[in-house]
């Protein structure tokens, strides 16, 4: 297997290539960019730069990438994609095994330093994520996090994310009590105007690679505007 580098200036528009081999592309995705096309974004996503980015400029290649898994248009970091259907289908088969690690900052402090949370989502025709006692129809979302540390007014959270729902992260701590910082969606009582760049980052991921089977780790570093909130050793 070999890893190719990919030059600063050839890096796809809102995605640092991290790893690149002949069955991935992985990446740092940068906030306010959507994973996939979306009815209200077709063209600026990182499915469709990273579709350019396979083609290099030939309109009649038939390269293209294939959806592992999403990151929420505003959260940053390691993002994932496959180069055949073949390499996404034993990542898919395989993701339960795979472990995505998260860093995020929170208001307030956490009762509890470490745990799991539980609870079954559900999303409306607007779009919005939220709980549901519906388990028949909530789809079940689980987080495993550990307060790594804590400010006068912050916590910053390490997240192990045990299933992959939408906007899941940000729904279940807003439910704690605990919105993410700069998270307008779900912390509306609590986005301060100073703090528009939702604290959500996704920091590491390891998996077992579709060709040689071996346990590859990535990371993406905390972006610097972590640190400038709350100081910490990421």
């Amino acid at each position: 297997m070999n890893k190719l580098k990919v030059p600063k200036k050839y890096q796809p528009i809102g995605f640092e290539i991290l790893h690149e081999d002949q069955d991935l592309i992985i990446g740092n995705k940068s906030p306010g960019y959507l994973t996939v096309s979306a009815k209200w974004e077709k063209e600026n996503t990182i499915h469709s730069h990273l579709n350019s980015y396979v083609r290099k400029g030939s309109i009649h290649s038939k390269k293209c990438v294939y959806v592992v898994h999403r990151l929420d248009q505003s959260t940053s970091g390691v993002l994932m994609f496959a180069k055949s259907e073949k390499a996404q289908f034993f990542l898919k088969e395989n993701w339960s095994s795979t472990v995505k690690n998260y860093y995020t900052i929170v208001y307030g402090k956490l009762a509890e330093k470490s745990g799991i949370i539980t609870s079954y989502l559900t999303e409306d025709e607007d779009y919005n994520v939220h709980s549901t006692d519906d388990i028949e129809n909530g789809k079940l979302a689980k987080t495993e996090y550990t307060v790594v540390k804590e400010t006068p007014h912050f916590s910053v959270l390490k997240i192990n994310l045990l299933t992959g729902k939408k906007n899941q992260i940000r729904v279940q701590l807003a439910d704690q009590g605990n919105p993410i910082v700069g998270d307008s969606k779900y912390g509306k009582e609590k986005v301060s105007p100073k703090h528009k760049i939702l604290m959500l980052h996704s920091f590491s991921i390891v998996f077992t690679h579709p060709f040689n089977k071996k346990r590859i780790r990535i990371q993406s570093d905390v972006p610097e505007y972590f640190n400038r909130l709350v100081e910490y050793n990421y």
